[in-house]
């Protein structure tokens, strides 16, 4: 009976060894970064804290697209600003839920970057940065701040249809154009919808805006680019001389706290509008 139960164990541990082999050095980093989290002050910021130790790590669009069907992709040495993003938030899940392996962070991944939750197919995958927020609101992941006004005195009234207007610029849509319906169906039910945001204008040091916006809040960049909602993410950090954004930039090709204020940042770019704020829950 001994000789069973060992079998059985031995076997086990193979399985899961080769079950996490493709994705070795992620799991280890962020087995390290969770076990250095069991060991912080309390009154750490747990967002910034994970965010800070992706800086320097090389920006790398698309990570994301790397398989012919659709799979949880882990990849912790090439980040965008949507998987950045992303990626904190888990370990911040986990550390907020005192949850320390990396099973919890795949579960937190998958359950904020797929609709329900559910691996399906690409249609499944959240797409826009205004449904990742709904969905994870919905789920009780994140909450949206759109108050008090001001600072919050604009309102976005998204219209997206990018994707199936451009399915050739999509490796999936390319080689599935019969998700293309599915995914447009998705962009009609996010259409019309309305948020409060702070426009770039009103973006400055005060402290209503110190007040309203927190250090590890993610930033959602809105935009008024023809079929869009959101331009670039990041995360708060306010610095002695205002808001600035911990980005997976792709002007700076890594991950970085940029050194001009979000308002400066903000006036470089035309075709941006303002922010949205997203804050991850604690329970």
């Amino acid at each position: 009976m001994k000789r069973l139960i060992y079998l059985l164990i031995s076997v086990a541990m193979t399985c899961s060894m080769q079950a996490a082999a493709p994705s070795d050095p992620d799991a280890q980093k962020i087995g390290s970064l969770l076990m250095e989290a069991t060991k912080l002050p309390k009154d750490t910021n747990i967002p910034l804290f994970f965010a800070r130790k992706f800086i320097g790590i090389p920006y790398v669009a698309h990570t994301l697209e790397v398989n012919d069907d659709e799979r949880l992709v882990v990849n912790t040495r090439q980040l965008d600003c949507t998987t950045f993003v992303e990626t904190v938030t888990a370990l911040t899940l986990c550390a907020y839920n005192k949850e320390y392996s990396y099973d919890a962070y795949l579960h937190h991944l998958q359950q904020m970057r797929y609709r329900g939750g559910r691996i399906e197919d690409y249609t499944s995958r959240i797409h826009y940065f205004t449904e990742w927020i709904v969905e994870n609101q919905k789920a009780g992941i994140v909450k949206e701040i759109q108050a008090p006004n001001p600072p919050f005195s604009s309102v976005q009234t998204v219209k997206v249809d990018y994707m199936s207007r451009h399915p050739q610029s999509y490796k999936a849509l390319k080689a599935h154009p019969e998700y293309v319906a599915a995914i447009r169906k998705m962009e009609q039910g996010l259409t019309g919808l309305k948020f409060r945001f702070i426009p770039k204008a009103q973006i400055n040091d005060s402290k209503a805006m110190r007040e309203a916006v927190h250090d590890g809040d993610i930033i959602a960049i809105t935009c008024n680019k023809p079929g869009l909602d959101i331009a670039h993410l990041g995360f708060a950090v306010w610095h002695k001389d205002g808001l600035h954004l911990l980005n997976a930039s792709q002007i700076h090709k890594k991950v970085i706290d940029e050194p001009m204020t979000l308002r400066e940042y903000l006036g470089k770019h035309p075709s941006h509008t303002g922010i949205r704020i997203v804050r991850i829950n604690k329970k």
